[in-house]
């Protein structure tokens, strides 16, 4: 199966301008594509990544000398206007808003290939084409690859590939699991394991909210400014990391000890819309959850089942099946037919896990 990988780089200052040059290039591409794209169309013209491409390839770049540095990898602008396809292909499927310019230390990355041929990678150092030789902080596996993907975040410097290996099922210790995903614990299960709900957000905000301030100060333009923001940046990063270390550990235990896994195909957004609880469920990352485990169905061979969205599971009495009323308040369910109590997170699990026993 395809398998894809994520790294830190261990760059020096000369390798660090190298990078940024090359992002700079692929974000002035990308933003000179979106704009070209707009005014077609408003002219009433229909372009395509193809037609742009051929057209900066041959008008565009010859006038910009800079773009043709013989320490920058020319692939860059091919990927650029993949992507800005890929843009526009989520666009007009309804996957996504319109895409935006680009701004500098906003996301920045590029994607570089060997031109067809493989890259070899494996160890603690990479060469990558055109740039040279770099550094990582953990071994790489021995495999090729057809790209790389770089990538920043703060202050620090990513490389993405995918590379093919064969995975063997794992051994299950259960065949089904249902799971519920809420806010009090982050997921019940109905084997009764529950994985509580950590809050990284809320444990960092009062550190956000000072470094907030102290960049709010800072003069426009300044170097002041940019350390603080590189600062709030780094923060940032730190919190969201955390959030995927739970997920990663949360998923890989539920996809390596059970063959079948039911959830519920939440409605993210909608559930955003409700501010007093908008910050606590982006803080849970209910939407890395689901593509987390996603892909590691595959890895670990395993099945997924969404549930309906509709699917009372909260509501349904998991010992008679008689349906009622539960508000978030109420913590425990208490049936109005059977008299069954249990708690409320650990009901709605199991009769998740029964969906896919029906």
């Amino acid at each position: 199966m395809l398998l894809s990988i994520k790294t830190k780089l261990k760059l020096n200052k000369g390798q660090i301008t190298i990078m940024t040059k090359h992002a700079g290039i692929a974000r002035f591409t990308y933003n000179w594509g979106l704009a070209t794209w707009s005014n077609l169309y408003e002219d009433g013209l229909k372009p395509n990544k193809y037609l742009l491409k051929k057209f900066f390839n041959n008008h565009v770049k010859p006038e910009f000398t800079w773009i043709k540095e013989t320490v920058i990898s020319q692939k860059i602008t091919q990927y650029a206007f993949d992507n800005l396809g890929d843009s526009f292909s989520r666009f007009f499927s309804k996957k996504s808003g319109h895409p935006k310019f680009k701004k500098k230390g906003h996301h920045d990355s590029f994607t570089i290939d060997a031109g067809g041929k493989p890259i070899a990678v494996g160890g603690t150092s990479i060469k990558l084409p055109t740039i040279g030789w770099v550094k990582t902080y953990e071994k790489l596996p021995h495999t090729t690859c057809k790209s790389i993907a770089i990538s920043r975040t703060a202050d620090s410097w990513f490389i993405a590939f995918a590379y093919e290996q064969e995975h063997e099922p794992t051994v299950k210790q259960h065949d089904v699991v249902g799971v519920d995903l809420g806010v009090k614990e982050l997921a019940t299960l109905s084997t009764g394991v529950v994985f509580p709900n950590p809050r990284h957000y809320k444990t960092h905000l009062s550190k956000l909210r000072s470094l907030s301030k102290e960049l709010s100060r800072k003069t426009k333009g300044s170097g002041n400014r940019h350390q603080a923001k590189t600062k709030l940046a780094k923060h940032h990063a730190k919190v969201a990391n955390l959030r995927k270390d739970t997920l990663h550990q949360i998923t890989t235990y539920l996809c390596k000890n059970h063959a079948k896994i039911v959830v519920e195909n939440l409605n993210i957004s909608g559930m955003l819309a409700n501010h007093k609880l908008a910050q606590v469920i982006a803080d849970c990352g209910f939407y890395e959850f689901k593509r987390q485990l996603e892909y590691k169905a595959q890895k670990f061979g395993c099945e997924i089942i969404l549930a309906s969205r509709w699917f009372p599971s909260s509501k349904t009495c998991s010992n008679c099946g008689h349906i009622q009323d539960m508000p978030l308040k109420e913590r425990t369910y208490i049936c109005g037919s059977c008299g069954h109590s249990i708690d409320r997170d650990l009901n709605a699990a199991i009769n998740l896990s029964r969906l896919a026993k029906a």
